[in-house]
Parts: structure tokens; sequence; C-alpha cells
């Protein structure tokens, strides 16, 4: 395709003849802590891509936060260079993938830019819910899908019952799979082989025009927004003109290169080849993931397949601690944008928590991640208040509005109907946790629509719930009544109607906007007494008792008092009559009575943090 060049990995002395048969495109994709990043360590060992003297665990895992955590939160593409069996010199782009749900986009991008996929499986563990969720976006995609059994050198590794699974649940023929172990290194040239030699080469690339697929990108401080991108057609070089397909705009392509896996600087990118630009975009907003980038002056006229808004599902208001840390807040919230287009935020006010933002997420750990991130990267601790969803909201004259904050949510005079998010959830538990299981999607408004026999020892369930019911508590108790073994999946449902309110938390007749929540009907006044009960314990007693109470519209659903501080005025009473000790206690009363229609009720700072981290 065209001249030989050199390029790093395990031939660098050999030159390397670039042709698109000898590409292959692939990715690895698995439930969470099933084995993808240590497998991906132990793939760019054996081809040499990264020397033994600064390999390290987790290679591509560049955050802090991704090695504590074992989890990968960033895809990271890697280019290696594999002499097959055959004599022939092949490059293999691979393309990490996150784990978590919270990520699936991602997920579903890096798929879009591959031929194949290594589907792993933990031979200890089998074949769990993400397992089947991104099998299917796989298939999905016509995708050729190569399975490997992970982990075979455990104790508790069951092959037989995985290759079962492999073939009942996900119809696979079990002669497909490869046995291996990420750890150890076992299989690792076998996985290898299999890619060269049972992936397809790159498709598409005898299209005319020249057509790139955006499938992540970074923000660097000094060379603005970098895009990573699959090129399958065409060829583009620095200094041509790039044309977004998404929404028109054009700019001027600086410099184009691969990584290995660091970046490398590169004379052009062509088909089949994975790597990265950098254009004149400073802005990551600027840029949408899975968005068709083409030539300007000779433009696709069709998009690659896939392109959606990735728009953000759980809203929470960050407030600082310390009130005076507001503008270091709003700038770290600045530079997480910069990394991040799939956070949003706007500046909000609240009457007990003071100056804060309003906050956009993908989903929990994506909200865990960026608190977690502003605490370490940037020093400033903050307060998150109840996270809640996008709820639409039918006024009485036919207007849809979309409400993110209970503090927004309108009259109930003026409203003819609620409809909030739902979720179709595929919940992988064993037997006999079904009982228990069941209680708990009862519990959470939900419905189990299906179940499945897996095999002997296991369950699928597929259940439909209200999203808001899942965002606290829901995967910890799962995991509680499973005792680990429970895992979960889901996707996005469409909107339904429920009887939803606005609950609000009076501290002496005052309503605390930061308590407020929306919630069903009938779990009201058990979510009122909760946070009532909560309170009156965090809130120190005053000279007056304070009435804690949780309302909805007018209605007191639930109420807790904080006891007065008493001071004994009858201690100087010696003797005498009772009716001095009386005019003592009236004169108190009085005191006391007044002091509750002009004392104000100060709630220290830290009950709020309290309140909300045990919600």
């Amino acid at each position: 395709m065209s001249e030989p060049t050199s390029m790093p990995g395990p031939a660098a002395a050999v030159p390397f003849q670039k042709s698109l048969e000898r590409k292959r495109n692939f990715c690895i994709i698995a439930h969470v802590d099933h084995g993808k990043t240590t497998l991906s360590d132990r793939l760019l060992e054996y081809t040499n891509t990264v020397a033994q003297r600064v390999m390290k665990a987790q290679h591509l895992d560049s955050m802090d936060l991704e090695r504590e955590r074992g989890i990968t939160i960033k895809s990271h593409p890697v280019s290696m260079l594999y002499p097959a069996k055959d004599g022939v010199i092949y490059e293999l782009n691979l393309m990490d993938t996150p784990g978590h749900v919270d990520f699936s986009y991602e997920v579903s991008r890096s798929l879009a830019a591959c031929e194949g996929v290594l589907l792993l499986i933990d031979a200890a563990q089998g074949v769990e819910a993400q397992t089947v969720a991104n099998a299917h976006l796989a298939f999905g995609q016509h995708l050729k899908v190569i399975p490997v059994i992970n982990k075979i050198d455990l104790p508790s590794a069951n092959l037989e019952l995985v290759t079962r699974q492999l073939e009942d649940i996900l119809a696979i023929p079990s002669e497909e799979a490869i046995l291996a172990s990420g750890k150890s290194g076992i299989g690792i040239e076998d996985i290898l082989e299999a890619i060269v030699h049972r992936l397809p080469p790159p498709r598409w690339a005898n299209h005319p025009a020249t057509r790139l697929l955006v499938f992540d990108c970074v923000y660097d401080a000094y060379r603005g927004v970098i895009i990573y991108v699959r090129v399958f057609s065409g060829r583009l070089r620095a200094g041509e003109m790039a044309l977004m397909m998404s929404d028109g705009s054009k700019t001027e392509i600086k410099e184009v290169g691969r990584f290995f896996p660091q970046m490398q600087k590169a004379d052009f990118l062509e088909a089949g080849d994975v790597g990265y630009i950098v254009c004149n975009i400073k802005n990551v907003a600027d840029i949408r993931i899975g968005d068709t980038i083409t030539l300007a002056n000779q433009p696709a006229k069709e998009m690659l397949p896939g392109y959606k808004e990735v728009r953000p599902m759980v809203f929470s208001g960050l407030y600082p601690v310390d009130t005076s840390e507001y503008e270091k807040l709003k700038a770290s919230l600045g530079r997480l944008r910069l990394n991040d287009a799939a956070f949003v935020y706007q500046a909000e006010t609240s009457v007990a928590l003071g100056f804060g933002f309003r906050c956009g997420f993908l989903g929990l750990l994506h909200m865990e991640i960026v608190q977690e991130r502003i605490r370490r990267e940037y020093d400033v601790e903050i307060i998150s208040t109840y996270p809640s969803v996008v709820y639409k909201v039918i006024m009485a004259n036919g207007e849809e509005i979309e409400v993110d904050n209970p503090v927004e949510l309108p009259d109930p005079s003026h409203m003819q109907a609620i409809l909030e998010p739902t979720i179709r959830a595929t919940l992988h538990i064993p037997n006999e946790a079904l009982g228990d299981i069941l209680s708990l999607v009862m519990e959470k408004r939900g419905l189990c629509e299906h179940t499945e026999n897996l095999d002997p020892h296991r369950l699928m369930l597929t259940c439909l719930l209200p999203l808001n019911e899942i965002l606290i508590d829901f995967n910890d108790r799962l995991k509680s009544i499973t005792r680990g073994y429970g895992s979960m999946d889901y996707e996005l449902g469409a909107y339904q109607e429920s009887d939803l309110i606005k609950l609000d938390i009076l501290i002496n007749g005052e309503p605390v906007d930061a308590f407020s929540c929306i919630v069903h009907r009938d779990k009201a006044p058990y979510k009122g007494r909760e946070i009532c009960e909560r309170l009156v314990e965090i809130i120190p007693p005053h000279m007056f008792k304070i009435a804690v109470q949780a309302a909805v519209g007018g209605k007191v659903v639930a109420r807790e008092d904080v006891r007065a501080l008493r001071k004994d005025v009858t201690a100087k009473c010696y003797g005498g009559d009772i009716t001095r000790k009386r005019k003592l206690l009236e004169k108190q009363k009085e005191g006391k009575r007044k002091m509750k229609q002009v004392g104000r009720v100060s709630i220290p700072p830290d009950a709020f943090v309290q309140v909300l981290k045990n919600n």
C-alpha cells in the first residue's frame, strides 16, 4: 500500500511492509475485574512494545484512581508489531475499553473502531451480566468474537461450567475458546495467533472518500484537544483541512501520529490505522465521540454508523465545605470538563449550603470518580446533595419541561403528570438468592419480566426498574444479598408516568432545599422519617425546642423534635411557697416562646455532610 517503514516493536530492525492485509484492529471486552488490563500488559510484554525496564502493572491505566480501584475509566489505544508463526509481521491495534456499565457508550465506540474482539471470561466466576451485554454489543456490530477463558490457573477455576455457559448463554462453540492466564502468561501466543488468523483485515477501506471515526479525545494544556481516531478509508496528513460531519465545522490538522503506547508523530494516517490528530480545537465539548471526520475539499457523503449524543443521566449539587473555596471549586470543575465531555455543570445557590454547582454525570461511578478527583487532584473538600435523575413534567397547558433539581419542580396545581426514566436491568444471581432479590426489586418499585436458568447454580433475571430507585444502594444490596456473586448490567428504557411528589424538609418551619428530593408518594413518610431521625441526632440542642419536619406540599408526613437545653431556674429556691417556683418556670416558658419566634437554628456544615453521605 505504501513504502516500507521501520516501526517500534519486536521487529524494529526488520523492515515492516505496511499492508492492509497485515493490520488487525481489536479490543478486549469483559465484566469488571475479569482481567482485561492484566491481559493487555502481557500482550505489550510479549510483543516487546514496552521495554521490560519501563513496564509496570496496569500499564495502560494512567490515573492513580484507576490503579487503586483496579478499574479502567478511560480507554487507551496502543499499536503492536507481532511476528507470527507464518513468518509475516502483523500490526495489531488494541483499543482498551472501560468495563463499568456507566461507560458503555465508550465501549460501543471502541467496538465500532474494530473488526474483532477478545471476549474475556473469568474461569472462576463464569459469564457475568456485563459479559453478556458487551458480547451482544459486539454481535450487534457484526464483529468476530474470540472467547478467552482467563485465570485458568486459579484453584477455583471451573472450566467445564464456563465452557457450558459459553455455549448455552452466548451461543459460541466451546472449541473456539482459548485457555489463558493474564497473570502468569499462559496462552498469550495462542491469543496473538488467533487475532492474526481469525480476525478479518480492516473493513470499508475501499470507500472513495476519507473517513475517520472519533472514538475518544483528551485535553493537552499545550496542544489543545487530541482526538483519538480510527481511519476507515483514505489518508490524512498534517496541513489538510478536516470537516466534522456531525456539525459541519472545519479545522486544520496540525499533527498526526500513532500510539506505541506513547504518542509518536507520523507523516500520515491511512486506512486501517489507529492514531491521533491534533487540530486547532481548544474545548473538548466541541468534539463529539462517535463523530466522523472527513477532508473538507473532498467530503464523504455519509457518516460512519452509530453516532449519538451522550447525555448525563444523574444530577447532583456540589458545594465547597469552606465557602471561601468556591472559586477554587469552579476552577477545578472547569479543568475536569476539559478532559471529560460527558460531565456538565452550572452554577446554583442553596439557602443552606451557599454557592455551588449543579453537575450532571453518566452514572453513579462517574459521579464518584469526579468527586474523588476534585478532592484529590485539586484539594477541595466538597459536599454533594442527594443525586437525582431527569424527570419530564407535563404541565396543565400540555407543555413538557425537564427537571433535574427538586427545587425547580413546579407547583402541583400547574402539573398534569410527572414521567420518570426507567432501566431494563439484567441480574445474574445464585439460585438461593432469588427470593431476597425479588423482594429487593419489589421494594424498589420494579417488575421482574423474565427469569432464565443459566446453569444448575445461577439465574438471570430481566427486570424493569425506575432509574432513581437504583441510584443509592441497589448495587450494594445486590452484592450483600448474593455474598458478592451477583452482578448487574442495565440499559436505559422509556419514560413512564408515576405518582411522584416533592418531599421538603422543614427545620423550625423553614424549608432546607439541600435535603429536598423527589420521591414516590407511597415512600414519602418513610423517607421523611428517616431524614428527620438522622437530623435530630446531628443538630445540636438550642435554648428552645426545634421541630424537624418532612412535608409534602402543606401536609406534614413526619416529625421529630430536637430537645431544648434546659436551665434549672428553680435551683435558687430553697423554701417558701410553690408559687415562687411556678412564677420562675412561667417566666422561663415565656422567654422560650419569644426566643422560638425570633431565634435562628444554626445547622453545622458537617450535618449536611453526614446526612447526605448516609443517603
